[in-house]
């Protein structure tokens, strides 16, 4: 049954069953309702570089499977290392062992395809995860990822204006603006890049764009360097970098090149490394995304799924992918964090303390903040 038929199925035979996991409503459930929770979960994530897949995604994908399966629930779980090839043979060998339920963030939304196609075939739903697949998926779950590139685009306009102090170099809107772009083949790589672009074309002068291969902060600074040549150290005046590990391989790159008053660099994810750059005054921004409630939002799903229930209560809305119509969809919002606020949002959701921020070599800078 391929996923549309599934979903409408579903749909179609169970309205009383798009009701919290934790349980209410009638006694009575359908047939096609899986009681056990002896529920096998696999999950497949992209890559290790940046650090949220395994010190966030993971854990709290796991903690809420067995919290909504009673510590039944198994996850088995698969790094792809940015290698698609071992990414559909990690999901293909899933489909051999007969899991429940897929949850797979794509290293090629592309790619991928054909062995969501496969797990389509077996019979077993897929979750997209963070990053929209191509392919028969039954539910997506992801940040507003247009609007993560807006509000890079957005802070460093008001960095480069002066309408907030970048904490980097004094900011001019007259010099010219560097892009490193994410992976070709990350579909959220473009939504990135697409909303930045809404922002700043016609409001500063971009004298170079580069797509960055697999997301590596090693790859970001050689294409940093490079810009460097072309376009002189002087002549820079912002960098739009759309995650944090690249902005840290920009920001060596412009050091390394004699760079001593930084232009404000944008960044996303919120990484440990990167805020405390954004402490120290190395990178302006980054934006922060929650991890917790995408990742539990994609393990309710996987129960769901994996109980033959309906998705209503789970999605917020639905969206239209390349091979698909109307898949349920969640979006989590999105927050831009400067040094201004990094109390009220990491601190006080518990991402990091102020320990873990605060090391010897921003100890001074964080008293300046009031972190302490």
């Amino acid at each position: 049954m391929n996923a549309l038929l599934r979903r409408a199925a579903v749909a179609a035979a169970a309205p009383a069953m798009a009701m919290s996991l934790f349980g209410c409503g009638t006694t009575e459930e359908p047939p096609s309702v899986r009681l056990s929770d002896d529920i096998v979960v696999g999950l497949l994530l992209p890559e290790n570089q940046a650090a949220r897949y395994e010190q966030f995604d993971k854990p709290v994908i796991e903690e809420r499977i067995a919290l909504l399966t009673n510590s039944k629930g198994t996850v088995r779980y698969a790094n792809a290392n940015n290698d698609a090839d071992r990414q559909t043979q990690q999901l293909e060998s899933m489909i051999e062992e007969k899991v429940d339920v897929l949850i797979v963030d794509a290293v090629d939304s592309k790619a991928i395809a054909g062995a969501i196609e496969k797990a389509d075939d077996a019979n077993i739903p897929v979750v997209a995860f963070d990053r929209l697949a191509e392919g028969p998926i039954d539910g997506y779950v992801s940040f507003d990822n247009e609007q993560v590139g807006h509000i890079q685009g957005k802070s460093l306009l008001e960095a480069l204006k002066g309408e907030a102090g970048s904490g980097t170099g004094p900011g001019s809107a007259s010099g010219k603006v560097v892009m490193m772009n994410g992976a070709l083949t990350d579909p959220n790589a473009a939504m990135f890049k697409k909303g930045a672009h809404t922002e700043l074309d016609g409001k500063v002068e971009i004298g170079l764009e580069y797509d960055t291969k697999d997301w590596k902060p090693e790859n970001a600074k050689a294409n940093m360097e490079a810009a460097i040549a072309s376009l002189g150290k002087d002549a820079i005046t912002g960098v739009y970098s759309a995650n944090d590990g690249m902005a840290g391989g920009i920001i060596a790159a412009l050091k390394a090149a004699g760079v001593t008053d930084l232009p404000p660099v944008t960044g996303q994810d919120a990484e440990l490394a990167a805020v405390q750059r954004i402490v120290a005054g190395d990178q302006y921004m980054t934006v922060y995304k929650q991890y917790a409630p995408e990742a539990e939002a994609a393990a309710e799903m996987a129960i769901l799924l994996a109980r033959n229930m309906s998705l209503g209560s789970a999605a917020h809305t639905d969206i239209d992918t390349p091979t698909e119509k109307s898949v349920p969809t969640v979006r989590i919002p999105v927050i831009a964090l400067t040094k201004d606020n990094i109390k009220e949002t990491l601190v006080t959701d518990g991402l990091y303390t102020v320990e873990q921020i605060c090391v010897p070599k921003v100890r001074a800078e964080c008293e300046e903040l009031g972190l302490k």
